[in-house]
């Protein structure tokens, strides 16, 4: 994984907007991966990881975050968080399982300068 030290998420997330990538992959509480308000379900197989992204908090090593760029089988990209540590996002191991399932095909394309 890279590590975008110089970068904050925020500034990252401006970025991929810019580029038109404004949807987000998030697993609802059904423990199901969802595409914004329920467009889209997915299963590990329907998706690829292409891109991430590593912020180290400032004050404190439990204020952690990978930002992931998926993209799914009809070649749509998005984004899904995953913050650890004291602030993590998701609870369980279901997200953790499903992240380990996702394919790694990444490319330089989607570097953020």
């Amino acid at each position: 994984m890279a590590n975008h030290n110089l970068k904050t998420l925020s500034e990252v997330l401006n970025t991929l907007i810019k580029r038109g990538i404004t949807k987000e992959i998030s697993m609802n509480e059904k423990h199901q991966m969802v595409l914004g308000k329920d467009e889209k379900i997915y299963q590990p197989e329907d998706l690829c990881i292409v891109k991430s992204y590593r912020f180290e908090g400032d004050s404190s090593a439990d204020d952690n975050a990978v930002l992931y760029l998926i993209q799914d089988t009809q070649g749509e990209l998005c984004t899904l968080l995953d913050s650890y540590g004291s602030e993590s996002n998701y609870s369980g191991e279901e997200f953790a399982n499903f992240l380990r399932k996702l394919p790694v095909k990444e490319t330089d394309e989607h570097n953020i300068d």
